[in-house]
């Protein structure tokens, strides 16, 4: 990874801004700073970026739709958002549109490093073969293209990260230890991030069609599986 991360901030609070860039310069990361989200999506368009801090409560263009937007034009860059509110719903709307990370205001600044930190080392893993598939379900490594009976669904970055290890590890079980350790290392998001990219996955690729195949085996972990009807 470059000494120098690359990263952008996309925050309205301006005295909030101007700490999050001292810290982060002083930690040798080089940031590019957008007010608002219209500004953010022209930089993030222009730029590559190692990871995008983005604040939700944005007057205008929201995170949400910010976050949503950069997804539809297939930049992958992994998204932490920032917010004042703790709600299942908000992190649940926020996963459902790209984002890879979550934090809560007010954070400490070293939380907010390590996240980074963490989100990029995990975005620059090398797949172990290219082409992966279990049943009608496939997933090109080179491409990044997910398939199920022809069809082509469209993923976030972290159920991306998920697919890739359940389909690896098809049809063993990975547990929950095991996937959390595998996408985060030793920083865990909190215990509802794991579940949100999961419900997420699962309503991706098993929703339109016949059989189910992420399961959960409760206590245990999960699995990609194509289980034949009785």
């Amino acid at each position: 990874m470059d000494t120098h991360p690359k990263v952008l901030l996309v925050e309205d609070n301006v005295g909030l801004a101007e700490t999050v860039i001292d810290y982060l310069e002083n930690s040798n990361f080089t940031v590019d700073y957008a007010q608002d989200g219209g500004v953010a999506l022209h930089l993030a368009s222009e730029t590559r970026y190692h990871a995008i801090i983005l604040d939700i409560m944005m007057p205008g263009i929201d995170g949400f739709e910010v976050c949503k937007r950069l997804r539809d034009d297939a930049i992958d860059t992994p998204i932490i958002m920032l917010t004042a509110r703790d709600l299942l719903e908000d992190k649940l709307q926020g996963f459902s549109f790209g984002a890879d990370d979550y934090l809560v205001k007010p954070f400490d600044m070293p939380e907010l490093e390590v996240r980074i930190l963490a989100l990029i080392k995990r975005n620059q893993g090398n797949p172990y073969q290219n082409q992966l598939s279990v049943h009608d379900l496939s997933f090109d490594l080179k491409t990044m293209l997910v398939q199920r009976g022809g069809k082509s669904i469209k993923l976030s970055p972290t159920c991306l990260r998920i697919l890739k290890i359940l389909m690896r590890e098809s049809p063993n079980i990975v547990s929950r230890e095991d996937l959390e350790q595998e996408l985060w290392g030793d920083v865990v998001p909190d215990s509802d991030t794991l579940r949100s990219h999961l419900y997420n996955l699962r309503k991706s690729i098993d929703k339109d069609f016949d059989a189910p195949l992420l399961h959960t085996q409760q206590g245990i972990g999960f699995k990609i599986e194509y289980v034949k009807e009785q």
